[in-house]
């Protein structure tokens, strides 16, 4: 999977991911910056990114491009939000929910401070129609949250603000919702829960060895 935004690199015999760096020179959690035919790329580290991991894995169909509207659940300190960033580009946003203030600050200090095209939200995901700073539908809802009803808190902010058609892409922390099941059961669990839900799944990733435990599902919303 690659655009002009997204580069396969090779570093040591080994090929990375990298975003066209939308904020030359500045790299945001100690990732390198690399030249490609003529331009600064930041390699993506699939051990902090669990949608680096995803394309590392075989991703069929990345939905976030350039001028993509994101609303991105479960923030951080804003490593993958500032990737994300890079694609979507000017003409995109990224609307960034993160509910530690802790964490806020430094997503507000080391990328949104920098990023014109990040919008913080410093709210809890549980609660969607308190999301003042979001205007509009999103084409793409990505969520990466660990609770045991981050499926549920999921769907709500989709009903909230995904397009009809949209995609939703899901961070299954599988030991955040049953540490007594099998971690693969959980997923598919999971994913029958959204397609009760209206959404038809596009692809389920295994994000082993970047995340124990983890899956990602790449869904449409078709309510």
């Amino acid at each position: 999977m690659e655009s002009s935004a997204i580069r396969w690199i090779s570093v040591n015999g080994e090929k990375n991911a990298a975003t066209l760096n939308l904020v030359k020179g500045n790299n945001v959690y100690g990732e390198k910056l690399v030249k490609h035919e003529g331009e600064e790329y930041r390699l993506w580290d699939p051990f902090r990114s669990k949608l680096a991991a995803s394309l590392k894995k075989g991703m069929k169909n990345m939905p976030i491009k350039n001028g993509t509207k994101v609303l991105y659940l479960g923030a951080s300190t804003g490593t993958t939000v500032s990737h994300v960033s890079d694609i979507v580009g000017p003409s995109g946003v990224v609307f960034a929910v993160e509910p530690a203030t802790r964490v806020a600050r430094e997503l507000i200090e080391n990328v949104a401070s920098k990023r014109k095209n990040v919008v913080p939200v410093l709210e809890d995901a549980r609660k969607p129609q308190s999301y003042f700073a979001v205007f509009g539908k999103v084409d793409v809802v990505y969520c990466d949250i660990a609770q045991p009803d981050q499926t549920e808190i999921a769907i709500a902010n989709c009903v909230a603000y995904l397009k009809q058609g949209g995609v939703m892409l899901l961070v299954i922390k599988t030991r955040s919702i049953d540490v007594t099941m099998e971690p693969r059961a959980v997923i598919m669990q999971e994913a029958a829960r959204l397609e009760k839900s209206g959404f038809s799944i596009d692809q389920i990733i295994n994000l082993e060895p970047f995340d124990k435990d983890h899956g990602m599902i790449l869904c449409i919303f078709k309510p």
